[in-house]
């Protein structure tokens, strides 16, 4: 592993020594220093370890964003159990909503209109014209 070599260059470099030692003893030579100085890497090994990296890199976005978005789905939850218990928060967060839309400038708005007071009203109205026709 480079990691391993390049953080642990002086054990490396000392056992290197001593079995330089060894092979160059019988011959009268001393070896006086052995340094690992610079680690030169094929290209082909370069492009592996950044191929690695970037996935792991990728991996970790992922779970993060995953994170996000299961956070972001409890606090919708939570909201929706809020709203759900008063109709006076959902008719809130409604006029908040168009507040959000006419500070950006939009030529339209679309505003929900509850499908309960449209059916109220045509039935209010229904039964008015049922009165004036008798």
């Amino acid at each position: 592993n480079l990691h391993e070599i390049l953080s642990e260059r002086e054990s490396i470099s000392s056992s290197m020594q001593t079995v330089l030692d060894e092979a160059t003893e019988p011959w009268g030579i001393k070896v006086e220093r052995v340094e690992i100085k610079d680690c030169r890497l094929p290209i082909q090994l370069q492009r592996a370890m950044a191929a690695e990296a970037e996935a792991a890199r990728e991996a970790r976005a992922k779970v993060i964003a995953a994170d996000g978005e299961q956070k972001a789905a409890r606090a919708l939850k939570e909201a929706s159990d809020v709203i759900s218990t008063s109709s006076a928060a959902l008719q809130l967060r409604y006029l908040q909503t168009l507040n959000s839309i006419s500070s950006e400038k939009n030529h339209t708005i679309v505003f929900p209109f509850p499908m309960e007071l449209a059916r109220a009203a045509l039935a209010g109205s229904a039964s008015e014209s049922d009165k004036k026709s008798l």
